[in-house]
């Protein structure tokens, strides 16, 4: 074989290769353009997996402050995002979401008052339990009426405020005073936990069956006493993915800090006990 004629062959190799490796390239720059260009419908990620977005969290009032606590430590982790909350009575957020209020998360204060949302199938995963919550008696600061047990709230000469029987936190005082067969007469019920907890904080009341967490998140403007029968009635929160949630990601996420070791932390520190 002549010189000539090996130097061709040489050269068509080469050639050859570069072309498949140039298509190669244009195959792969196709690919990378065509996931660039390609958008979350939801807006809660980029192609890079980032997460972006607002999230609207429904949640019982007795999680405001925990949970605006984690909300401002996902916005840090993960910037671009916004977390919008709407504290309540569990009952009343329920029936907004079955109502058709737009909201991506649901923390509830109980089971039956999330039992209302899953029956009617506007969650889009199995509710889990992330905290349990146990009730206190809230008295004015000093508890000048020395109260010290859950008997003492039956005195006629108090003013005692409870949440309505509708609520978790009321549902759950009904039931400790049921089995430890007390009757007790409020000057008022409140729509949420933290209402109950301000008629004392404005001394409108003399005390109020709340959750510890709201006792310990009042400070010194209550003083706090616990009492045996509380431990009949623990509630459990669970938490859920809404599913006409418009930012799924980003709300799956938020979901994820709630349950995770540094989410655990912040809620047990508010006086939450562990699922």
């Amino acid at each position: 074989m002549t010189r000539s004629v090996r130097r061709t062959r040489r050269m068509m190799q080469v050639t050859g290769v570069g072309a498949a490796a140039l298509l190669a390239l244009t195959a792969c720059s196709s690919s990378d353009d065509d996931s660039a260009g390609s958008s979350d419908p939801s807006g809660s990620a980029s192609a890079s997996g980032k997460l972006s977005g607002e999230v609207t969290v429904f949640a019982a009032a007795s999680l405001k402050e925990s949970f605006e606590t984690l909300g401002k430590q996902f916005e840090k982790a993960h910037p671009g995002t916004k977390v919008t909350f709407s504290f309540g009575g569990s009952d009343a957020l329920a029936a907004s979401i079955t109502g058709g209020a737009p909201a991506d998360v649901f923390a509830s204060a109980s089971p039956k008052t999330m039992k209302i949302v899953t029956d009617a199938g506007d969650n889009a995963g199995e509710p889990a339990t992330f905290v349990r919550n146990q009730l206190e008696i809230a008295t004015l600061p000093g508890n000048p009426d020395k109260v010290a047990s859950l008997k003492d709230l039956t005195g006629s000469d108090l003013k005692v405020v409870l949440c309505d029987r509708t609520v978790p936190c009321g549902a759950a005082a009904e039931k400790a005073l049921t089995a430890s067969r007390l009757k007790l007469t409020p000057v008022s019920y409140e729509e949420d936990v933290k209402s109950a907890l301000n008629k004392v904080v404005l001394k409108e009341a003399d005390a109020a069956l709340v959750y510890k967490t709201d006792v310990k998140a009042a400070g010194d403007k209550v003083e706090g006493v616990e009492f045996p029968e509380s431990a009949d009635a623990i509630n459990d929160y669970p938490i859920t993915l809404l599913k006409e949630s418009q930012n799924t990601a980003t709300a799956k996420a938020f979901i994820a800090l709630v349950q995770s070791a540094e989410g655990q932390q912040v809620l047990t520190s508010a006086g939450f006990l562990k699922p």
